[in-house]
């Protein structure tokens, strides 16, 4: 479990806790990009739009690697949000909005996505392969 503060500088502390796992279980570098974007994607979000940086408040990263999945769960302090109300970044009025592709992304790089507690927490599975 890591434990960090919603300030916006911590998102870069992602990268060493994703390179940590790769070393802990011996992943293979080729998962590195998909699993590194996804984690700070959903970091990203709930640090800004579910703890709207309240620096007093928490996002707690969970991770599990049994079986060749690795599930990676992000948690915030937020009251959630609804995905059926996050609008399609490859619809061509939104392809020139700034933001709104995290979560597209999330699903792109993910193999399996799930969001539990109204959305204030997400779960994200990747299947690795030897």
């Amino acid at each position: 479990m890591l434990k960090i503060s919603s300030d916006p500088k911590n998102i870069s502390s992602v990268e060493s806790f994703v390179r940590d796992i790769f070393k802990e279980y011996k992943i293979k570098e080729d998962y590195y990009p998909n699993i590194l974007i996804s984690v700070t994607e959903a970091l990203n979000n709930a640090i800004i739009h579910g703890n709207g940086m309240d620096t007093t408040k928490h996002v707690t990263i969970f991770w599990e690697y049994k079986r060749a999945v690795l599930n990676i769960k992000i948690c915030d302090e937020g009251c959630g949000f609804c995905l059926d109300e996050i609008e399609d970044p490859t619809l061509p009025q939104n392809v020139v909005k700034i933001g709104g592709r995290g979560v597209f992304l999330i699903h792109q790089l993910s193999d399996k996505v799930r969001y539990l507690n109204q959305g204030s927490t997400i779960e994200m599975e990747f299947h690795i392969n030897d």
